[in-house]
């Protein structure tokens, strides 16, 4: 199948509260562009090299998505222009993020990083340590960004109930962080789960931002 049907097929199975993120890391610009022409908006990328580098080529409408392990040396590259940020999992980085993104006078929406899988490799935090950054003072004085949600990775693994338990961690954590510090918040919404093998299930569990490449795109 083409990209453009690929993208449909996807659609056609999705909720309206469910939202495709086109994982386009490490493919040519002319990926993209097929997949802009099918009608895809959002895109996800994971070295701010390749970001900046795709930013500049294509269209101005496009929401770029950052989803790889940040470096605070290099947020200044993509502050004037990145949607959101998937991957937060400090308060240091936070800090560096607002300092950036207050020298454009935005505001950045942000997610909040956990570790469900039970692979170490995975970067993340637990909800103790959310919850001690979200109630530290140096977070309150924070006005350039903004936490619009929580991101986690699932275990690469066959065993779709153990995926299954992971995303339901995560979509528990959303509701705890949600009844505590964000009731009042309304864009305090987003659940970044689920990529090609397993977004299915993400589904199930309230996924808003689907984070899909090579279904889209084919094998890298």
């Amino acid at each position: 199948m083409s990209i453009a049907q690929n993208i449909q097929h996807i659609q056609t199975g999705l909720p309206p509260t469910a939202h495709l993120v086109a994982v386009s890391k490490t493919f040519p610009e002319s990926h993209i562009e097929q997949a802009y022409a099918a009608g895809v908006r959002d895109f996800a990328e994971n070295k701010v090299q390749e970001l900046v580098r795709k930013y500049e080529i294509l269209p101005k409408d496009i929401r770029w998505h950052f989803i790889g392990h940040l470096q605070t040396n290099k947020i200044k590259y993509i502050a004037p222009f990145v949607h959101l940020i998937h991957g937060v999992d400090s308060l240091k980085l936070l800090v560096a993020i607002n300092k950036e993104a207050a020298k454009y006078g935005r505001v950045i929406p942000c997610l909040l990083q956990f570790h469900i899988a039970q692979e170490d490799t995975k970067f993340g935090l637990t909800l103790a340590e959310s919850e001690e950054l979200l109630q530290s003072e140096e977070y309150k004085t924070l006005h350039h960004v903004e936490i619009h949600g929580v991101m986690g990775m699932a275990s690469f693994t066959n065993n779709e109930a153990q995926v299954s338990r992971e995303f339901a961690t995560l979509a528990e954590i959303f509701n705890t962080l949600k009844q505590r510090f964000f009731a009042d918040k309304p864009y305090f919404a987003e659940r970044s789960m689920g990529m090609s093998h397993d977004y299915h299930i993400a589904l199930q569990h309230g996924a808003t931002l689907l984070r899909i490449g090579s279904s889209i795109f084919g094998t890298r």
